[in-house]
């Protein structure tokens, strides 16, 4: 094993570590029943983030960390390595009780999504880049995830146009690692997301051997300036050509 790959692994080892432990203390959280709603989000993503921050700070010192919960320093901009966390993505899912929330832990190198790690606590599932499941076949008709709340008209259409089946889901990282279970076939975001919404999931869907990129097909960098990442597709690869022609008649 060359030493690229050892610190990969290691980094991989380290990612699935403290996403399993801040899922673990999210679960006990939410059964200590000593908190609800609104309060018991904000604890969530207090307790995971500092246990998160505390642990990856001691074992990567030397390593930027760019983080949902955590003042943004410019300073991970001159880092080739730069780790990119939600501690609790779902807030709103996780405060009420549902299963479809997830923890993130990637890190990009040189700006791509180099390892990643989504913790499905509520599911006991835990999905990295070293080791995706490996894709299942495809459902007929298709399924398109969308927001619970606020599906996005362009997903609206895509499905209309290519006869798909909407599924509503919670978090980002459950809906890319659903299309990466073969539970849905397509992820279509426009609604604006960051970097730490997005990293770990496409770090684990592009292993898995799926189609990830902008809507305007170009591929999908980290450690910007601006965190903010206007739209995503997480597709099937089979479906890309159906996918990007809808998009391109809309």
């Amino acid at each position: 094993m060359n030493s690229a790959m050892a610190i990969e692994q290691s980094d991989l080892r380290l990612a699935q570590r403290l996403a399993n432990e801040a899922g673990a203390l999210l679960l006990a959280l939410q059964r200590e029943g000593a908190l609800s709603g609104k309060a018991l989000g904000q604890a969530g993503d207090r307790r995971a983030n500092a246990l998160i921050m505390r642990e990856l700070r001691a074992a990567r010192r030397s390593d930027a960390i760019l983080c949902e919960e955590e003042k943004d320093d410019k300073a991970r901009l001159a880092h080739r390595r730069v780790w990119i966390i939600d501690p609790l993505d779902g807030t709103r899912e996780y405060s009420e009780g549902r299963s479809d929330w997830a923890v993130h832990i990637a890190l990009a190198i040189d700006g791509i999504a180099a390892v990643g790690v989504v913790a499905l606590p509520s599911l006991g599932l835990t999905l990295t880049s070293g080791n995706p499941p490996k894709l299942k076949a495809a459902n007929i008709p298709p399924k398109i995830l969308v927001s619970r709340t606020r599906p996005a008209a362009e997903a609206l259409l895509l499905a209309k146009t290519i006869g798909a089946e909407l599924v509503p889901m919670g978090s980002a990282g459950a809906k890319a690692m659903a299309v990466v279970r073969g539970e849905a076939d397509i992820y279509l975001h426009t609604g604006g997301q960051y970097e730490w919404d997005n990293c770990a999931p496409v770090a684990v869907a592009q292993a898995a051997g799926l189609y990830c990129a902008r809507l305007d097909g170009s591929p999908m960098r980290y450690n910007r300036e601006d965190s903010y990442l206007p739209d995503l597709l997480i597709c099937r690869p089979e479906l890309v050509d159906a996918v990007k022609a809808a998009i391109a008649a809309r």
